[in-house]
């Protein structure tokens, strides 16, 4: 197996090696940002739009990110370089940095920065062509006057909590509603469905994640003159679809064909999930930055 190399703080260093304080407070309180980013065919896809929502993310919890972005950019292509992939995921990760066990942030000087390029599967491949089952969950998504969900943090106990039910109820994923009952999202995925020929997925100031995925499969869909929508989404509309499937950088694009036990549509992958999802991966294929 070929050596892997992690870039920690300025160095690429062996797994082994590859170590932070146990004062960090990314570990001590899930105090940091991250972006999960993949590369296609010797291509980082959407490498500027990842490290924009990084950024951004970094500037809400006022983490000063200790480099520019096109710096990041290159650390990021440098990691995937080093570990002579060409195609693979990429975990990038910034913390506050080492500090006290106090939780005042003021006693981080220096953050860390580190970045891992590897794999990952979230759903087996069987599941893109037969579809996946979905429950409702009782772990609603965290409120945005308490903590917007737009902002990519390690604290991922909400996402954690909601995952553990799914897995309770023997399903893959989960739908996370808003505190007044609305669709959120997933535990990691955007939500979309398809009635009536229009492609529909809940409006960003519900407080999802303005997923990277999510905002690819709204452009393929309008290139293609298939109607979109964001909007407020209920599980009546959700379980009335004609088609249903989730968005995400690691889960891409992947059918759902039963929610809460109710069949969606026929109960199979729909022809527009199977179209987008087709474009989709023709659209990683040739886009991005060149590793």
């Amino acid at each position: 197996m070929p050596e892997q190399w992690i870039y920690l703080d300025g160095e690429f260093v062996p797994p082994e090696k590859a170590v932070i304080s146990v004062f960090d407070h990314g570990l001590l309180y899930g105090d940091g940002v991250f972006e999960g980013i993949r590369a296609y065919n010797g291509r980082v896809f959407r490498l500027d739009q990842h490290l924009d929502r990084l950024y951004c993310s970094a500037r809400a919890i006022n983490l000063t990110i200790p480099m520019s972005k096109e710096q990041m950019r290159d650390r990021v292509v440098e990691t995937i370089r080093r570990n002579g992939l060409r195609d693979a995921y990429v975990r990038l990760v910034v913390t506050r940095g080492k500090g006290d066990l106090g939780l005042d942030p003021v006693k981080c000087p220096v953050p860390t920065v580190f970045i891992i390029a590897g794999g990952i599967q979230i759903y087996p491949p069987e599941l893109y062509e037969k579809g996946l089952r979905v429950v409702t969950l009782a772990t609603r998504r965290n409120i945005v006057d308490a903590l917007s969900p737009r902002i990519k943090s390690l604290n991922y106990l909400n996402n954690i909590l909601g995952k553990l039910e799914a897995n309770q109820a023997n399903v893959e994923e989960g739908l996370m509603l808003t505190r007044e009952g609305y669709v959120a999202e997933g535990t990691s995925d955007n939500v979309f469905i398809v009635g009536d020929g229009v492609v529909a997925t809940p409006d960003l100031h519900l407080g999802v994640l303005a997923g990277i995925t999510r905002g690819a499969v709204l452009e393929i869909a309008a290139a293609q003159s298939i109607p979109t929508e964001e909007t407020t989404l209920t599980l009546f509309d959700v379980y009335n679809a004609d088609e249903c499937f989730l968005t995400g950088t690691a889960a891409e694009l992947v059918p759902v064909v039963e929610v809460d036990g109710r069949r969606i549509g026929e109960g199979r992958p729909g022809p527009i999930t199977k179209r987008l999802l087709h474009a989709f991966r023709e659209l990683t294929r040739s886009e991005g930055v060149p590793i």
